[in-house]
């Protein structure tokens, strides 16, 4: 599923929008995607773009230093990797406290029994491009990169 959605932001990302579900789903199927994959991704796409935008944090929620407690189910599901990522994206600026819910949640409706960093990153990549639009350039190497170490040239 997440090679899926990694595929559909690097082909669609540029444009307003992508096309309806059917052809969505011919165009994957001829790119070799497996059905079981095509239809996991967009399912999960569909349900993305029918969860309402969460409500803007309000002023005192986004000032307070607080920390996210995750639930035992959260924890068991949710790499130490990812909850880090999260953490960091939030300290970083780059989503508020309605977008971190808005991502684990949808990171804990995924169909693996652990989600980790690999795929938290294409979690938050989708959900930042469906409600965001444009996404900062060093935003989009730090969720797009793999975990493999990099290299200076």
């Amino acid at each position: 599923m997440f090679d899926v959605l990694v595929y559909l932001f690097e082909t669609f990302y540029a444009s307003e929008h992508y096309p309806d579900q059917q052809t969505l789903s011919r165009k994957l199927s001829q790119a070799g995607f497996p059905n079981q994959d095509i239809d996991e991704a967009l399912v999960w796409l569909r349900d993305l773009a029918e969860t309402a935008d969460p409500a803007p944090a309000s002023a005192a929620l986004v000032a307070s230093r607080g920390v996210r407690v995750y639930s035992r189910s959260e924890s068991s599901r949710l790499s130490t990797e990812a909850r880090g990522t999260i953490a960091f994206l939030e300290e970083a600026g780059v989503i508020d406290p309605g977008l971190r819910e808005l991502i684990i949640e949808h990171a804990m409706a995924a169909p693996h029994e652990e989600v980790g960093l690999s795929e938290l990153k294409v979690i938050a990549l989708m959900v930042l491009w469906t409600r965001e639009g444009s996404l900062d350039t060093l935003i989009l190497d730090e969720l797009l990169t793999d975990e493999e170490p990099r290299r200076l040239h």
